[in-house]
């Protein structure tokens, strides 16, 4: 019984060896290839090495996803409204329930200072994925993935979805590129425009801003509205500009419409700023002409306060984006009240600044893999349709014109998507540096008298040079 015990468990040690044998020399074989890690799914498809990390083989991860603004993780009831908003959870479900093992959770933070907690955390490695209006800042630096190279292996998806020039506008340079290359997928849409208030136009007799107004236009129809309104009897306003946070922007842009523009260059190496170009001051000499028409409080954000109202008394808006146009104006009621035209554009039909946020992973995560399919589902229509329809965004995708909840804003939805076609791309360099901010003390300046039009741009740029120079 003894032998026949020891003779069994020979056997089976032989055939141990021999198919550990046959399976060594099939590896061997194959060599060591991506083509060799391909499986093959339960529909008879091969998923590549990327896919195969899918399904149970999520199991354990975990990403962090950060965002910025308005968003929730649970359901919200509007204290005034009433109105319900959905929040981040359903698309929590959703998203593990398609990657079963894996978990994604998020870290809000709000707008303010958002650029430099977003530098914390990625030099603390906190987050996966980013969402990151400055990219350019972090490209450079070299903490995001390259995202090319993943676009490139995922046959199933495609750039195309995207509104026209949203990917080329996120385009960055690496720490060592020469190139501009691909870091970030298009995430929160956005745009800038002119809004103006209809009902006033009639009062006054004035007719609607023109599609692509000149600065012309819009001085002349400011001014005829600026007084009495002769039919209330209430003092309106022709127009309203924040002279402070989007300062530089609506002054870039006024630059732009006179076929100028802020400089040339990309890498902080090659920059070359025209902050004092004559389009810049007779741009801001045309801001403080505007300044006229406008009620009082410009630099500190103050005078709009009854704009989207039904006691309105401002005419025009400049550098208005749609989160605080669109969907407030149909909150109240004002929807086919208020009217879009375009900025200011150059003889090629471009100005006004590239907006919005895309999503970026970073270069140290450890679930890349999973990272990337939590970028491909924020850029699906599920998480798009979210930023539309609950968290007063604008979605960077194509599909929104398909969708029944843009056909109910359609009016202003339209010229917007138009305006999220035509500006400066890629986005200002700039746009999240100190340059920025530099721009907008100057124009604060001038708008308080402290400096002339002349002196402030000036200023600007020597400032912004030198920053550029010890940066």
């Amino acid at each position: 019984m003894k032998k026949f015990k020891m003779s069994l468990l020979l056997m089976v040690v032989l055939l141990l060896l021999i198919f550990i044998t046959a399976c060594s020399s099939n590896d061997d074989a194959g060599g060591d290839t991506e083509s060799d890690s391909t499986e093959t799914n339960s529909e008879g498809e091969s998923d590549s090495e990327g896919a195969s990390e899918g399904g149970e083989n999520w199991e354990g991860q975990t990403i962090n996803v950060q965002l910025i603004g308005d968003f929730n993780m649970e359901d919200t009831t509007d204290p005034i409204t009433g109105e319900k908003t959905k929040g981040l959870q359903e698309l929590k479900v959703k998203f593990e329930s398609e990657h079963p093992g894996a978990t994604v959770e998020f870290i809000i933070m709000p707008w303010e200072g958002y650029t430099e907690k977003t530098q914390a955390m990625i030099t603390s490695g906190e987050a996966d994925v980013y969402q990151m209006p400055g990219i350019a800042d972090f490209a450079a630096q070299g903490v995001l993935e390259p995202i090319q190279p993943w676009i490139d292996k995922d046959d199933e998806f495609s750039t195309d979805i995207f509104i026209e020039n949203q990917m080329e506008g996120w385009m960055a340079l690496g720490p060592d590129s020469t190139e501009l290359d691909v870091y970030g997928l298009p995430f929160l849409g956005d745009a800038r425009f002119i809004a103006y208030d209809k009902q006033l136009f009639d009062e006054w007799g004035v007719e609607y801003l023109s599609d692509y107004p000149t600065r012309e236009e819009v001085a002349e129809k400011a001014k005829q509205m600026t007084g009495k309104n002769p039919e209330t009897g209430e003092q309106n306003y022709g127009i309203w500009f924040r002279g402070d946070w989007s300062s530089a922007f609506t002054l870039i842009n006024l630059a732009e419409g006179q076929n100028g523009q802020w400089g040339t260059g990309f890498a902080w190496d090659e920059i070359e700023f025209q902050f004092d170009s004559p389009e810049m001051q007779s741009g801001l000499e045309w801001l403080l002409e505007m300044q006229e028409f406008a009620p009082e409080g410009l630099v500190s954000n103050q005078g709009q306060e009854k704009w989207l109202t039904k006691d309105n008394n401002i005419g025009i808006m400049l550098n208005q984006g749609p989160g605080d146009t669109i969907m407030p104006a149909y909150a109240q009621g004002l929807g086919d009240r208020i009217g879009i035209a375009q900025e200011f554009k150059n003889d090629e039909g471009v100005g006004g600044m590239f907006a919005g946020s895309p999503i970026t992973m970073a270069k140290d995560s450890e679930h890349k893999e999973l990272a990337w399919e939590w970028m491909k589902f924020a850029t699906g229509e599920d998480m798009q349709k979210y930023i539309f329809e609950e968290a007063t965004g604008v979605p960077a995708v194509k599909a929104v014109e398909t969708w029944e909840s843009y056909a109910e804003v359609e009016n202003l939805m339209k010229p917007t998507v138009e305006a999220m076609g035509t500006p400066w791309t890629p986005r200002y360099p700039w746009a999240s540096s100190q340059p920025r901010f530099i721009l907008t003390s100057e124009v604060e300046a001038a708008l308080t008298g402290e400096r002339s039009p002349q002196e402030a741009v000036e200023k600007a740029q020597k400032e912004s040079v030198e920053w550029l120079e010890n940066r």
